[in-house]
């Protein structure tokens, strides 16, 4: 925020002679300077909030709607031989993130395999020095 400034969120003269002035007029313009002083430096992160949430709750609307939705946005340039070439790529870059999807997914199990298979291994270790230094095996669990 620019700190030069002359109203910004801050406890300022300016700042305080407007809240001043404002409950002298209006008490609830000087009630609305105090929010802004007290609230101002928030305002920006405020307003992302808001608009990232709205955007949320309405996301529904582009995939029920947009690219390949209702027949009322069917054609966004009126130029059908777009529309068709644009409909194609979309779909051939859905098919591309499905297929990345899927090797994403095979890689993420071969991971979890190989972290299995060490974490055995390393246990397995663990039991034969253990078995090694006379302290035998742990009741319960079966022998390897």
């Amino acid at each position: 925020m620019n700190q030069s400034a002359l109203i910004r969120p801050d406890w300022t003269p300016a700042t305080i002679a407007l809240m001043v002035l404002g409950f002298v007029v209006f008490w609830p313009l000087g009630l609305a300077m105090l929010a802004y002083i007290i609230f101002g430096d928030r305002l920006k992160s405020f307003k992302k909030d808001a608009n990232d949430t709205v955007d949320g709750m309405f996301a529904f609307c582009r995939g029920k709607f947009g690219r390949r939705g209702g027949s009322a946005f069917r054609s966004a340039t009126g130029n059908v031989a777009f529309d068709d070439w644009r409909d194609a790529e979309l779909s051939r870059l859905d098919e591309e993130r499905r297929k990345l999807d899927e090797m994403r997914e095979e890689f993420d199990s071969y991971v979890r395999e190989l972290r299995r298979a060490k974490d055995q291994e390393e246990f397995d270790r663990f039991m034969r020095e253990r078995r090694a230094n006379g302290q035998g095996d742990v009741p319960g669990f079966p022998a390897t």
